[in-house]
């Protein structure tokens, strides 16, 4: 599959990117090679081939929950630069 320059372009117009023509160029190049390679991996026969979900035999250890005492309101608020009744203030960001 052939990745055109013009769709590099369209995507980083709605993207929102400023693109130099050569960049616009290397990624019509590097998509289109990484596209080829994913047809060339839907074309392998894996229908005798079990999935797996790690390639590593690591198994996630999972312990149960314990209710600990935590800290008090006001030891944790202790060193907050500033804070509004029980909680941090902190700048916005939106």
């Amino acid at each position: 599959m052939q990745i055109s320059e013009a769709i590099v372009k369209h995507t980083a117009y709605l993207a929102r990117l400023n693109l130099t023509p050569e960049e616009i160029s290397l990624y019509s190049r590097q998509l289109t090679s990484v596209l080829n390679y994913i047809q060339k991996l839907r074309e392998l026969d894996v229908k005798n081939v079990s999935p797996t979900y790690h390639v590593l035999k690591l198994k996630n250890v999972f312990r149960d929950d314990e209710v600990k005492e935590s800290l008090a309101v006001d030891k944790v608020l202790n060193n907050a630069p500033e804070r509004k009744g029980n909680f941090f203030k902190v700048p916005k960001v939106f």
